[in-house]
């Protein structure tokens, strides 16, 4: 069966599914919007914004698309695959209401609890004055905006002063942060599970760590991510499968018996403390940097994956993975997270050695060259028989890639050398 996609998104996520769905032998065309210029020569990029609902399913009909793959978490929380569904249109990627799993951190707690699902203790307020005394009360203790915050909704707090700060830091966001998930702080490394889902049956993705702060050490403040690797050598493949049925397929259920059946990637963040795995959060989308080292792992076609969850017709089976691992290291903006510089020639991009591959995500074409239009410029992968020659050969690759102010972390897949056996 020959298969129209047309993908949403226009970051380093969106180019490696591009990547990936591109290697089918069932895909006969690939659109993205809006694409950037990784995407470009892989697919016909189409200057139709992801998030609005009316203008992808009228891009979806007028290009007889046969399934759309949503990647960012926007287009699902303002009901893109509900606008879809309405149409006919098979979608990978939730409704607005199962995507509230990501888009409101109460409703993802509530979810857990009735679930099961380990998770730390919590507690949700509305009234700023009420959470700061509860903060200060608990010394230690993570704060979370409810709703979606740009990767600026949570604040971890190590100390009375610090907790008082993060209430503060978080009203002051406005709406995602009128509502306030205070939650107690789990202790461990931190790891992302990830499960291709059709609303009943799941498979879960090799095993991913992100690298969330922006200096090497975990130092700085946190980002969008750093870099990452798969597979992470935390959990074995037993390990992994009974984090599916302890925290994928009930959490499947639960929706599913609201109504709400979740058709796309289910990403549960861990935190492996010493009483197990704990949820930290949950996603509804593939993570970014994971995805892009997760498209290199997989060792099978992407395509009639995606497109049986969209259907609702998923075979629950353990999927093949690459041998080896993969790692990706993030090039940033000077600047970023706080304030990235724009608007610099990217250079050395084909100095990049073949056994590496490049993931665009903010940059664009100006007069002709590559210049950087975001934060998290590109994504350099790279994979390789083991961990230590998987990394060896993507900051190779990193060596080659120039452009003024650029920075990124020299740590990334260190912690899984150490744990290793």
């Amino acid at each position: 069966m020959d298969v129209k996609v047309l993908l949403l998104g226009s970051g380093g996520r969106e180019h490696a599914l591009a990547w990936k769905l591109s290697q089918s032998p069932r895909l006969t065309r690939l659109w993205c919007a809006p694409g950037n210029p990784g995407t470009a020569k892989l697919a016909t990029n189409v200057p139709v914004k992801a998030d609005a609902p009316d203008e992808v399913v009228a891009l979806a009909r007028r290009e007889s698309v046969d399934l759309v793959v949503v990647g960012p978490e926007a287009p699902l929380v303002a009901g893109v695959a509900d606008a879809l569904a309405k149409a006919g249109i098979p979608c990978f990627g939730p409704v607005a209401g199962a995507a509230l799993i990501e888009g409101s951190k109460a409703f993802a707690k509530e979810i857990m609890a009735e679930a099961g699902v380990p998770t730390a203790a919590f507690r949700t307020f509305t009234d700023a004055v009420e959470a700061e005394a509860y903060a200060v009360a608990q010394g230690r203790i993570v704060v979370k905006a409810d709703g979606l915050a740009a990767g600026k909704g949570v604040i971890v707090a190590h100390d009375v002063d610090s907790a008082r700060q993060a209430v503060r830091a978080v009203a002051a966001l406005g709406t995602s942060g009128q509502r306030m998930v205070l939650e107690e702080l789990l202790e461990g490394e931190e790891v992302s599970a990830m499960a291709l889902c059709d609303g009943e049956r799941y498979v879960m993705l090799p095993l991913s760590q992100d690298h969330k702060r922006v200096g090497d050490g975990d130092t700085g403040p946190n980002t969008g991510g750093m870099g990452a690797y798969s597979p992470a050598p935390f959990l074995d493949a037993e390990q992994l499968a009974e984090v599916g049925e302890s925290v994928i397929a009930p959490t499947l259920a639960v929706l599913r018996r609201r109504g709400l059946p979740f058709k796309g990637v289910l990403y549960a963040g861990l935190m492996l403390t010493r009483n197990g795995p704990k949820v930290l959060e949950f996603n509804a989308r593939f993570g970014d940097p994971e995805t892009q080292v997760l498209m290199m792992q997989l060792g099978e076609d992407l395509l009639p994956l995606v497109d049986a969850c969209a259907r609702g017709q998923l075979q629950a089976r353990p999927l093949v993975a690459a041998p080896g691992a993969s790692v990706g290291v993030v090039m940033a903006a000077e600047g970023y997270p706080e304030a990235p510089r724009k608007g610099q020639r990217i250079d050395g991009l084909d100095a990049v050695p073949e056994d590496a591959t490049v993931f665009v995500a903010g940059a664009e074409m100006r007069d002709g060259a590559l210049v950087t239009s975001g934060g998290r410029v590109l994504t350099v992968c790279a994979r390789g028989d083991d961990l230590a020659r998987a990394r060896e050969r993507a900051y190779a690759a990193v060596a080659a890639v120039r452009f003024e102010g650029m920075h990124f972390r020299h740590d990334i897949g260190v912690k899984g050398l150490k744990a290793a056996p």
